[in-house]
């Protein structure tokens, strides 16, 4: 049930079966793994990326699933094959431009060619203006930023027209509120990429698109409401966080031919938590 008491969807609860949207297609997730944190819960929710891989093996894609942590993506490879789906599993360092070449070598040689890219990695450190240090901007802008980056820098040149990236951002790159300014500013940052990339993906008819998460019932997103209690103590949209899928559903429409003539755009999903409150 969700917290205005209507009961959530098969769509946001992960349940709704796959409908071929993304048949014959092949897609690389940046951030494909999903970390507990240390929670020791058998019902903690699995994170946005890992969602995305699952649904778009639903859909009919092959997924490359690659992640920081090698086991990580290997887990998440697990769950595309079990939904019926084939891909890859990479170790990768996001930030790192040999790591993100060779991410997109391997991703390509094992799927025989991308067709989709989700760039879905973001860290936050510091705290405030005064608490947040140089070296905690620099990380901070190197993961949130710089990764996002090589995605498209390496991502826009190997797709073919009909080709799409999703970059993932948050409702703090629209309006502050995560108290992290390293973090705002590298996810407000995102928009201004994914637009001049897609003005030069254009040429090439590949698309370039953000998703807006707004809060997320995610296993990070449960250690940030721990850090800070009043993170979600007013009242919600609909009574409740977006659950993964939710973010994930936005991530595949993005990518599939349903939104050929959307690009250079931010679809935020938080709610009207951006708009409405």
């Amino acid at each position: 049930m969700s917290g205005s008491g209507r009961t959530l969807p098969d769509t946001a609860l992960g349940r709704a079966p796959g409908r071929g949207r993304m048949r014959g297609r092949r897609v690389l997730v940046v951030g494909a793994g999903t970390e507990d944190y240390g929670q020791d819960d058998p019902d903690l929710p699995v994170g946005n990326g890992r969602a995305a891989c699952v649904l778009l093996a639903r859909e009919g894609a092959a997924v490359a699933c690659a992640d920081l942590v090698l086991e990580r993506a290997a887990t998440t490879l697990g769950l595309v094959e079990s939904e019926g789906g084939s891909g890859v599993a990479i170790g990768a360092d996001a930030s790192v431009e040999a790591d993100v070449i060779r991410m997109f070598d391997e991703a390509d040689a094992a799927l025989g060619g991308i067709d989709g890219v989700v760039c879905n990695v973001g860290v936050g450190r510091g705290g405030g203006l005064a608490g947040t240090s140089v070296d905690d901007w620099d990380a901070v802008m190197a993961v949130n930023l710089r990764s996002h980056f090589l995605g498209c820098k390496h991502g826009v040149p190997r797709l073919d027209p009909g080709g799409a990236i999703v970059l993932v951002s948050s409702l703090a790159g629209i309006r502050p509120g995560s108290g992290i300014p390293a973090y705002d500013s590298s996810k407000a940052a995102l928009g201004g990429l994914c637009r001049h990339a897609a003005m030069e993906g254009e040429r090439g008819g590949v698309r370039v698109n953000v998703v807006a998460p707004g809060l997320v019932d995610t296993p990070l997103g449960r250690i940030a409401t721990k850090m800070r209690p009043g993170r979600t103590k007013g009242r919600l949209p609909f009574g409740r966080q977006a659950t993964p899928w939710d973010i994930a559903y936005a991530t595949v429409f993005l990518l599939s031919d349903e939104a050929c003539y959307v690009t250079g755009q931010t679809l935020a999903v938080d709610g009207g938590a951006s708009t409405v409150r």
